[in-house]
Formats: structure tokens, sequence, C-alpha cells
């Protein structure tokens, strides 16, 4: 790594413990990614008395005790992620969540999922700025500004932001398959709403005057995992978007992960991070060119036509969703959980060493699983390769994967090059 940016793991005693298997927050550069936080009450290990209320209120007691234990606050936040069992329950904690955010309000993903750790009703996850971490190295929480923005072409929520900003990345509300007149779900089947959750994106995009194509990374949740040919069809359409990103064949790092159910009962649902040229002030605007968006791949590793296996913007790589593949056969392994696990690691190891970097620069690990019972056998595998337990983690039951495997795990890594002077 530069000497300029390390990567920083920090924990909290008021927080619930962590089995050394992840820390409390990651920060690096100009984000700080915290572990997604359960209804665990710090002082019993256990989860909180009552229902989805209490079980909300802990989650953001947990956050909230975070973020003072290394000095931000819930107005740094710039991301919220939701995992919740019951969709139906999300307007119980929308009372919650607005006790806790008032006035400003981040970008926000909900999606329903199969199954949680410890059979928890929630479990949320925030992503937050931080204001050290830029050469030279120094403080800089004054001089970052985090900026929203929303438009009237694309569906409005008084509870989040369309898109928050601060340093070098444009991070994107999940998009639903709304059409933004009449702020109801648009007529047909998952063609037609995967293609409106994109041309969300896009009408968020062009009002801040970023390129379709400076999409670094996208999420897509599905409801029915064999819709995805479909939505592949659609995805192909819109990316790539410019003659430049067709020359190169660009498409973002990608992850696709079944949800049990979304808002609105849509479909599908996008959510996209997004690289934001503008630099860090006091700096002067910098040209978008400035800060190269890296797509890479190695043929070491799976290789998938609709993503890239790493793409990197100013200081973070992010890494798309690997599947327990054999990168010879392009065929799950044989075994079960532990050699799937085994696997998908050493397919982002390849990844990440093919770049340069290793896994102590991973910043943040996403693990998803078909049977929420194989994580304790999937820890015994992943203890292999982070040893410390430095990483942030989430990790969530899904009712289905892609290639019907038992696991998928991402990941986002540090990136020493980036910020101009490069190092």
């Amino acid at each position: 790594m530069s000497g300029y940016n390390a990567v920083l793991a920090r924990n909290t005693i008021n927080d619930p413990k962590k089995n050394g298997l992840q820390s409390d927050s990651v920060a690096f550069s100009h984000y700080n990614n915290l572990s997604a936080q359960l209804p665990i009450v710090p002082a019993t290990g256990k989860l909180i008395e009552g229902g989805v209320i209490e079980q909300a209120g802990q989650c953001f007691k947990n956050i909230k005790s975070i973020l003072e234990s290394i000095n931000h606050s819930l107005n740094d936040v710039v991301r919220l992620t939701f995992f919740i069992r019951n969709i139906k329950d999300i307007d119980v904690i929308n009372e919650v969540y607005k006790t806790y955010f008032p006035a400003y309000v981040p970008a926000r993903t909900i999606v329903a999922v199969a199954a949680l750790p410890m059979n928890a009703l929630l479990q949320i996850e925030a992503l937050i700025t931080n204001g050290e971490g830029t050469i030279p190295n120094a403080p800089q929480a004054g001089d970052l500004i985090k900026l929203t923005n929303n438009t009237s072409t694309a569906p409005l929520c008084p509870l989040s932001a369309q898109t928050v900003s601060f340093s070098h990345y444009n991070n994107l509300t999940a998009q639903l398959p709304i059409d933004p007149t009449s702020g109801r779900l648009v007529a047909g089947g998952v063609k037609e709403q995967a293609a409106q959750c994109l041309k969300n994106i896009k009408a968020i995009l062009e009002s801040i005057n970023v390129p379709f194509d400076d999409i670094v990374k996208t999420t897509v949740f599905i409801k029915n995992i064999s819709d995805i040919e479909a939505v592949n069809e659609v995805y192909k359409t819109f990316f790539p978007d410019s003659a430049i990103a067709r020359a190169v064949g660009y498409f973002p790092a990608r992850t696709v992960m079944a949800a049990s159910a979304l808002p609105m009962d849509a479909l599908v649902q996008i959510e996209a991070v997004v690289s934001h040229g503008d630099g860090t002030p006091p700096q002067a605007i910098e040209d978008r060119h400035g800060l190269i968006i890296e797509a890479h791949n190695t043929n070491d590793a799976p290789l998938c036509p609709l993503s890239t296996q790493t793409v990197s913007f100013s200081h973070y790589n992010n890494i798309s969703a690997q599947l327990p593949l054999h990168p010879a056969s392009g065929k799950i392994v044989a075994g079960g959980i532990k050699e799937q696990t085994e696997q998908c690691l050493k397919n982002i190891k390849t990844i990440i060493e093919s770049v340069n970097h290793t896994m102590d620069d991973v910043v943040k690990i996403n693990i998803f699983l078909k049977n929420i019972t194989d994580l304790d056998a999937v820890n015994e595998v992943y203890k292999k390769y982070f040893v410390s337990g430095v990483p942030a983690r989430r990790v969530v039951g899904v009712s289905a994967l892609l290639q019907d495997a038992l696991i998928q795990i991402d990941a986002v890594v540090s990136n020493a090059e980036g910020t101009p002077p490069r190092a």
C-alpha cells in the first residue's frame, strides 16, 4: 500500500462483540465501511427483546455508538442498506428511522432477504464519510463537502436522497421500476421493470452531469433468480453507453442478489455506485479524465461478459460478486459449502493480486448464503484468509444464487492509486 493511506480498522467496546471475524468500521481514504449491524444488545451479546420496532432501534443505537467512538455522527452517513425478513415491516421500521434522521436523509436501499444471522428480523448497514486520508494524510473534515441531489425526472422519496456524493464517489439510492410521473410501477413484466430502473438511474446521473458509463458498480436485486436472463437482455442495451466504453467493452463490476421481496412488490431493483470527478474541495475542479476508471480482468479468475472483475476509481477497487466457479471450467467446484467458500475467496484473492494488491487491502466483505445455517462452516474457511478479522462484513441469507451456488462473496478493496498526484 501507499504510505499516504492505510486501512484503519476500529472497534468499540460499546458495540457487539465480533468474535474476531470483523471490525466495527474500516476506514480508508474518505470512506468508513461499517459492518452490518444486527439488533444485538452489547452487554448481553443477544438480540434485544421485543419485535421489529425494538430491533430497528437497537440497530441504529449500535451504528450511532460506532460513529461516536470514531468522532462521527449520523449526519456523516452516506448510504443505509436495510435487510429485512418481512417487507411488510418497512412502515414500522421507517417510523424508527425518522427519529434518527429527522432532517438529513442519506441514500438508501431496502430489500427483504430469506434469513439473517441469529434469526434477526432486520440488519442495517451504513457507509460513512471519512475526513482523513488524502495526501498528505492530514485531517480534512472541514474541507470535505457531502452533496445530496434530487431530480423530478426520477422517483422522489422523502426518506432518502436520490444520490449522495462525497469525495470521489456518488452513492445512488436503489432504484425501483417506478414511473416518476405517476409514482407507480411501470406496466409489464421484468424486462419493462429492469428498463425503468436503469432509466431512473440514468436520469439521476444526467441531473448531476455524470455520464452513465461512470458507473463503477451495480447491484441487481431480483425477486426471481430465473428472471436474470431477461434482465440481462435489457442490461446489455444500457451498457456500454458511449463510443469510448463500447470500444473497450466496459461493463461495471456487478453483484446479483435474489430478494425474497422488494418494496411495492417489484420484480427488480438496481443500485449503483458512481465515480465523482469533482474532487475534494478546496481543490480545483478536476477534468473527469484526471481520475481514470480502471477496469481489469484476469483469466485466472472466472470471467463474465456482463461485468468486470474489478473496477477501480480513486482510492477503491470494486470487486464483482464471486461465485464458487473454477476459472478453467467455469463450473461450480465439487464439494459442499467449505469447498465453495474456499473457491469464492480464491477467486477474490486472484483478482486482488492481479491488480498488485493483497487481501490485507480488503476493507469490506459481503457474504450471501443460500443456507444461513452454513455460516459456522463458512467462518472456518474465512478465518484462513482474514486471520486478523480486519474487514467490515455483511452476511445475509438468500433464497437462491446464480448457478444454484451455496455461497457468493463480493468485496470492496482499498486502492493505493487515484488521487493526483499519484504516488
